[in-house]
Order: structure tokens, then C-alpha cells, then sequence
């Protein structure tokens, strides 16, 4: 009998840049002639059949011109594609086309786009670089950046994936224009999430200036894009691997992914996870951490941005509770919250927690005493 042991001590290094801006195809090309990605030149380009036409393409002959081999794979656009079955197909592809360890993946498109397609890099091969060209206000607040990438499951969304950090990404923000209301409604919602978690200052802003993004004021939406890259890698460069301070970034979620679920996709993510701002605001006021007054600023502002703050119809309250579950900042069987203190701050339970163990009949009625709506019918 012996025992040997193994000695795999690791620096590693995954800084990368994010660059915002209007128009940034050239900025893309560039850097990958420049050695972005070193001397890969087969680049699978992955994408939604709605952004395909409106951006992909036009980027993938970009690229062809430039002297890259490019191959584009999209999937049917929407969040029921984040599976692993979808993951799986375009893997399959990959392989058939002939692309192996010696590749890239630009995934160009919102957070269903670059969750799939970060997670996919993350496996193929044992580990392929990646970078994201983001087309929505929810993938440049939140999807695109921070190295989280999962698929959803029939339980609950992004309990399977990984951490994979991209080579770069891109914020265009000239994409916002093609987005419909309700996706920029969407993308709002995890930009007054960071408002909430982190700067009284951007809460105010948002209250001053929220209407101008919809009117694609070019210095309004710059300055949200900088405000929430700031805030997220604040937080993303203290706690990379969510051991701790990155739980913060789950403020809204644990009822925002369980209404998700049980909408069986009719809503939105960041509708949903509007919902579970509002539910974790009154959670922080019954808990005492949040006044009256700072509730109904919040509830005001996601309203303001277009978004719900009640729960739809069609869904069944006590099976909400029960789906509360499968959020994975679960332990030991116990429910656990993220709370808001004040405005621009977060309840520290203890040195170093930040998701406290609720009840399950005090997250009962929360719920319970939540207004319901018909709401989310696409």
C-alpha cells in the first residue's frame, strides 16, 4: 500500500477587458487580428435565430474578410433554449465541422446566448477561450459579464455550469436600438438590482434619468453600462467564485428564479427578477433593514422602468414557495435570502455572510401578501 500526493498549485491570471461603445464590430475584429485569442484563426460563431440576422452575420463575414475561419450556429431565440439538449446539438455541430481544441467561441446576443455559449466553451475540448459581443441591456448589466455560465434544467435555471471567464467582452450599445421594450425593461431590472446592492448615488439617477434610456440617450445608457460593470466587478473581483460577497448579486433571485420557473417562461428574467425585488424589499422592511418609504422608491423606480412588481395570476402561490428550494444559495435544507439594507447597501449577517437562513413561513408570507396581476403573456 502507498499514497503518492499530487502537488497542482495555480496563478492564474483571467483578467480581461470590457469595452463599451457604439459599433464595435471593428473593435472585435481588430483585437483578434491583434492576438487577442493568440494565433486561433476557427471561430464558432454562436447565436440566436434573432440576432443572427440583425448582428451575427454582418460580424461573421466581418471576420471571413479579415482572414478567419468562421462557421455560425444558432438556436431558436428565448430562454427555453438554455438547455443542455441545445448545448449538446451545438457541440455536435462543432465537432462535425471539424473544430477541436484550436478554436474560439464568440457569442454574440443577450444572456440566453452568452450563459449557453460561455458554458459551452468552458467544456469543448476541456476548455476553449470565448468572448462576448453583448445585444442587450440584460446581457451588458449582468449575462455577459463575471464568468458565471450554466443552462437551465426543468427544476430551475442555471443550476448546471461553470465558471468560465471570457478573453474580452464587447457592450455595443448601438444594439439597444433593436431591442423591444420589454427587453430593455428586462435589462433594467438588474441595473436597479446593482442600484439597490451598492450606490444610493445610481438609484437617484436611475429615478432622474430612467426614461431617457428608452428614448437610447447616447450618454444615459453609457453611463448605466459604466455603472454597472463598476458595481458587478466591485464585487466579481473580491469573490470570483461566489464563496461569499458575490451572493450580493443575488438580490432579487431567490424569488426572481423560482417565478421564473413557474411561469414556465411566460415571464422574463428580469421581470421576474423585478418581482423578487419586490418581495425581498418587503422581506428587508419586515426584517427591519429597510423603511416604508425606501420600499416604495423601489417598487416606484421598477415600476417606472416598465416592469412588474406583482405576482401573474396564473401562478400558485404555496408552489412558489415550494420552488424557493431549488435556489442554490440553499443549505442544509434551509431557505436563504440576500437583503437590501437601506438604499445602495447590503445586510452583512455576519462577517463574511450575506445570505441569511428565513423561515419558510415568514418567505410564506411574504408571498402571500403580494398583490397578483395578470402579467407575462407574451
Amino acid at each position: 500500500m502507498s499514497a503518492f500526493r499530487v502537488q497542482l498549485k495555480k496563478v492564474v491570471d483571467d483578467s480581461y477587458d470590457i469595452e463599451t461603445g457604439f459599433g464595435l464590430a471593428n473593435s472585435l475584429v481588430h483585437d483578434l487580428q491583434n492576438g487577442l485569442v493568440g494565433k486561433t484563426k476557427r471561430i464558432a460563431v454562436i447565436t440566436d435565430t434573432t440576432v443572427k440576422d440583425l448582428y451575427a452575420s454582418k460580424i461573421m463575414e466581418n471576420l471571413l474578410h479579415a482572414g478567419f475561419s468562421c462557421d455560425l450556429f444558432a438556436f431558436e431565440a428565448g430562454e427555453m433554449s438554455k438547455t443542455r439538449k441545445t448545448k449538446e446539438r451545438i457541440e455536435d455541430a462543432m465537432l462535425e465541422a471539424g473544430y477541436r481544441r484550436d478554436c474560439c467561441v464568440l457569442a454574440i446576443g443577450g444572456g440566453v446566448v452568452t450563459d449557453l455559449a460561455g458554458f459551452l466553451a468552458g467544456t469543448f475540448g476541456r476548455g476553449v477561450p470565448f468572448l462576448n459581443y453583448a445585444t442587450t441591456l440584460l446581457a451588458a448589466a449582468d449575462a455577459s459579464i463575471g464568468g458565471k455560465t450554466a443552462v437551465d434544467t426543468p427544476l430551475a435555471t442555471n443550476l448546471i455550469g461553470m465558471f468560465h471567464q471570457p478573453k474580452k467582452v464587447y457592450i455595443d450599445l448601438e444594439t439597444w436600438k433593436t431591442l423591444p421594450a420589454r427587453q430593455l425593461a428586462s435589462g433594467m431590472a438588474e441595473t436597479i438590482k446593482h442600484a439597490c446592492l451598492a450606490s444610493a448615488e445610481f438609484f437617484e439617477y436611475l429615478e432622474e434619468n430612467i426614461d431617457a434610456v428608452w428614448a437610447f440617450d447616447k450618454d444615459v445608457c453609457a453611463h448605466i453600462a459604466e455603472e454597472n460593470c463598476k458595481i458587478k466587478y466591485s464585487v466579481v473581483m473580491k469573490d470570483e467564485r461566489e464563496s461569499g460577497l458575490r451572493e450580493i448579486l443575488n438580490l432579487g433571485h431567490t424569488v426572481g428564479r423560482a417565478i421564473e420557473t413557474e411561469s414556465d417562461y411566460r415571464l422574463l428574467h428580469g421581470e421576474a427578477v423585478s418581482i423578487g425585488l419586490a418581495a425581498q424589499a418587503a422581506l428587508a422592511v419586515r426584517l427591519g433593514y429597510l423603511s416604508k418609504k425606501e420600499q416604495e422608491r423601489v417598487t416606484a423606480l421598477l415600476e417606472k422602468a416598465k416592469l412588474p412588481t406583482a405576482i401573474p395570476s396564473y401562478i400558485d402561490k404555496e408552489k412558489l414557495v415550494q420552488k424557493l428550494y431549488t435556489d442554490k444559495k440553499v443549505r442544509d435544507g434551509k431557505l436563504r435570502f440576500v437583503v437590501q439594507k437601506g438604499i445602495g447597501d447590503i445586510v452583512e449577517f455576519e462577517n463574511g455572510v450575506f445570505a441569511a437562513p428565513i423561515e419558510e413561513d415568514l418567505a410564506r408570507s411574504i408571498i402571500l401578501e403580494m398583490p397578483v396581476k395578470e402579467i407575462g403573456i407574451k
